[in-house]
């Protein structure tokens, strides 16, 4: 018997795409913003990008997809930073402990410890055992206004 592993993010664009993914935020040119799994309390609203096209990294792209991944990216921090008041975003595409294209937008506020908020997100957080997002609970009014917020500049 024969046994294939779906990677996560392959795993979550088949269940986005089937309409079965509650932490949907919207459907963008490029891929689906998603609101992340885990959302440490000093910075909630944490979400992710998934593209379309499941790749490897963004190298795997052609530039004109490249163009689109990181502009989309960029209009979801734009997104983020307008319904949660943070005063930065952190950009991440790492692609090593999951090794499929996805773009991390963590929102940076100004009242994050002094010390945590010069740390990448990452080192200054543990994610794993931060909130698991609950688009349908916890997080409904955080996961409206970031889904307003990203329509809105999409139309524009």
């Amino acid at each position: 018997m024969t046994t294939t592993n779906i990677l996560p993010i392959t795993n979550r664009v088949n269940r986005i795409k089937a309409g079965n993914d509650s932490e949907l935020i919207c459907e963008m040119p490029s891929g689906y913003a998603i609101l992340g799994k885990y959302q440490p309390e000093p910075i909630t609203g944490c979400c992710m990008l998934l593209p379309k096209t499941v790749v490897a990294s963004p190298n795997d792209l052609s530039p004109a997809e490249r163009g689109q991944f990181f502009s989309d990216l960029t209009l979801l921090g734009d997104a983020i930073m307008q319904a949660t008041g943070s005063s930065r975003i952190n950009y991440l595409v790492l692609c090593n402990q999951v090794p499929e294209l996805h773009g991390h937008c963590i929102p940076r506020f100004d009242s994050e410890d002094t010390t945590k908020r010069m740390q990448g997100p990452f080192e200054a957080y543990d994610f794993g055992i931060a909130r698991i997002a609950d688009a349908n609970g916890t997080d409904k009014e955080i996961h409206q206004r970031l889904k307003q917020a990203l329509q809105s500049l999409l139309r524009n």
